[in-house]
């Protein structure tokens, strides 16, 4: 096969993760690990090596990623148990109604929000988008899981501060404020009219609940999982701010560390508290504090325990995709884009977004295939005859196409939102896709106007 077998044994693996998952009902994980051991051995990277890579991998995501699940599961668990999520859903439904919360919620989700590390943000928020779902009526779980996943993913791909879209900015050199005025208005438009898209599908019978929807574990089997993140004792009488204290504390920290880094304030104190594993760490402590005053007694310490049983799923399929996600850079997928990108002919904006969407395809994760993108393509750029800012929006729609099983937010949004593998391929794939070529169109009609 030449130059070409990266990336057709890349096909290959892709197409094999979804088989085993999806036909043979092996375990997620257990599909992507056996998947990334044959793709570095077709490739000729030999058997001891690829393995190697593929603990690397797993080990290098786990140091970056793997305290920020711990702690923001615990802190999920110990803000529902205090009543937080229920309160602040009695809230935006007085406030909002029905009609508009899954707008507001994914709008939220998709721009202040993404100070948050979107793993933490994630674990926090789908218990109240599963809790809401429950409450506006028929669909509503439905539409409440397409406005997480678009919330998380459009926002980290194509809205400051979230991760992917900082990270183009930098390589692409675009100063903050630009990529912040071009790609808001294209993240929130694309959100909103994809969600009216759902809705309007959902209306006319694409959700079933008997076959998109898990039913809910019997409470008394004792056998917890992601899915149980936000279960756990009654609710207690906590007011509302003091149950969200410990979210807002946490997020106030992380907040000032992405300002601290953008105004360029270096000290060793600022680097300390401003650290998202510190804030996330603090907002623990406080929520334990006020936990222990206002559950019954043991009640935190069984929260910790079905916290410490939720993190667990989540951590590994984490891990297994950077394992993935080593193995496809060791096999240099990478060069071989960038001498197809050199000789492409296409519309630049089509063929930027095409590379970052078969990048994601491959890799399966966002803010990889985005930042991976956006590498090749930054020597490229001023020579594709369009704004920078508009090369960097291509690449971070491009990287929300097809969210599927080799992504480790498709498992997770299904697990914890309470999906069948059939729901999570039509609120997460289909709806996310579908706000990757809107977006791809809104930046397109953006470009003829600059």
């Amino acid at each position: 096969m030449g130059d070409a077998a990266p990336l057709v044994h890349t096909a290959i693996t892709i197409t094999a993760v979804v088989l085993l998952i999806l036909k043979a009902k092996v375990n997620p994980a257990l599909a992507i690990v056996l998947s990334a051991i044959y793709l570095g051995i077709v490739c000729g990277l030999g058997a001891e090596h690829t393995l190697e890579i593929v603990n690397k991998g797993f080990g290098d995501l786990m140091a970056k990623v793997g305290l920020l699940i711990v702690f923001g599961v615990l802190l999920g668990t110990l803000l529902s148990a205090l009543g937080a999520i229920e309160k602040l859903m009695e809230l935006l439904l007085r406030i909002l109604g029905p009609k508009l919360l899954p707008y507001a919620f994914a709008l939220l989700l998709g721009t202040v929000l993404q100070f948050i590390f979107t793993d933490v943000l994630l674990v926090v928020s789908a218990p109240l988008a599963r809790s809401l779902g429950a409450r506006i009526g028929p669909g509503g779980a439905a539409r409440m899981a397409a406005a997480l996943a678009l919330g998380l993913e459009v926002g980290v791909a194509l809205s400051v501060p979230g991760i992917g879209t900082m990270a183009l900015a930098g390589l692409l050199d675009i100063p903050l404020g630009v990529i912040l005025l071009y790609g808001l208005p294209v993240a929130a438009v694309t959100i909103v009219l994809t969600l009216l898209l759902f809705s309007a599908l959902v209306k006319r019978g694409f959700w079933d609940p008997e076959r998109d929807e898990s039913p809910e574990p019997p409470a008394e089997t004792g056998s917890p999982g992601v899915a149980d993140v936000g279960q756990g004792p009654a609710p207690s009488s906590t007011p509302l701010l003091l149950s969200l204290s410990p979210l807002l504390l946490a997020l106030v920290m992380i907040a000032a560390g992405a300002v601290a880094e953008i105004a360029g304030w270096r000290s060793p104190v600022v680097g300390f508290l401003c650290n998202p594993i510190a804030g996330l760490f603090m907002g623990l402590i406080c929520a334990s504090l006020i936990a222990r005053r206002r559950l019954p007694r043991g009640a935190v310490g069984e929260m910790f325990a079905q916290g410490y049983r939720t993190s667990g799923p989540i951590l590994v399929l984490r891990g297994v995709g950077g394992s993935l996600a080593a193995v496809v850079g060791a096999v240099g997928l990478g060069d071989m884009v960038e001498d197809c990108v050199s000789a492409g002919t296409w519309a630049p904006l089509v063929l930027v977004w095409l590379i970052a969407a078969v990048l994601h395809m491959a890799i399966g994760s966002v803010i990889t295939a985005a930042i991976t993108a956006a590498s090749i393509l930054a020597p490229l750029a001023p020579d594709l005859d369009v704004e920078p800012v508009l090369v960097a929006l291509a690449a971070g729609a491009g990287s929300l196409f097809a969210i599927h099983a080799t992504s480790n937010t498709f498992w997770l949004l299904q697990t914890l939102l309470g999906q069948t593998t059939r729901g999570a391929l039509k609120t997460v794939t289909m709806t996310v896709s579908a706000a990757s070529v809107i977006a791809l169109l809104l930046i397109q009609a953006v470009s003829l106007a600059v």
